[in-house]
């Protein structure tokens, strides 16, 4: 059975700068009518920076949570911007650290429900030290433990950011 639903209209409720509201009405394949709210995103990057056997973290404050997290460098992949470009950007305006090269390991879905966002996941393990270019409302601290260290803070719950932890598994799979 065809599980797909078929666009009958689709209404533009908000238009900002990081995403786009929509609400769909959509005919299910059971025949019923619903309606299906989706936030419009442009998509993301987040590096796993690992050098000299340290994975790279930062700490920053997240506003809809109201708390620091502890995360892996990233940022929104810009309008006609390769998510490689992006990354390696991110990377080096976050932590100061510029990499030539990085792997990609894979695109996570962060929530499926209600959004069309990818996040593109890169490993980057060789990066020369430069000077770090924060966004004007950017305040980060960059940290550097052990993958050891990281994967206790995903097991006690002091990581939880989603896009971390997936870069994390991803890499201990390859």
């Amino acid at each position: 059975m065809d599980k797909r639903e078929k666009l009958i209209k689709s209404t533009k409720i908000y238009d900002g700068t990081v995403i786009h509201l929509r609400e769909d009405e959509v005919l299910c394949p059971s025949g019923n009518h619903s309606y299906r709210e989706v936030v419009d995103h442009q998509g993301g990057v987040a590096i796993l920076f690992i050098q000299n056997n340290k994975v790279c973290l930062i700490k920053q404050f997240r506003y809809a949570y109201e708390e620091e997290m502890l995360e892996i460098p990233a940022g929104k992949i810009e309008k006609n911007e390769d998510p490689l470009t992006t990354g390696l950007r991110e990377l080096e305006e976050e932590t100061g650290y510029v990499a030539k090269k990085a792997t990609y390991l894979g695109g996570i879905y962060p929530s499926c429900g209600y959004t069309n966002e990818i996040i593109h996941l890169y490993l980057v393990t060789e990066a020369t030290k430069k000077e770090v270019h924060f966004d004007e409302d950017e305040n980060i601290d960059t940290y550097f433990f052990s993958l050891e260290e990281v994967l206790e803070m995903v097991k006690k719950g002091i990581i939880k950011d989603a896009k971390t932890i997936c870069a994390l598994q991803y890499y201990q799979n390859l």
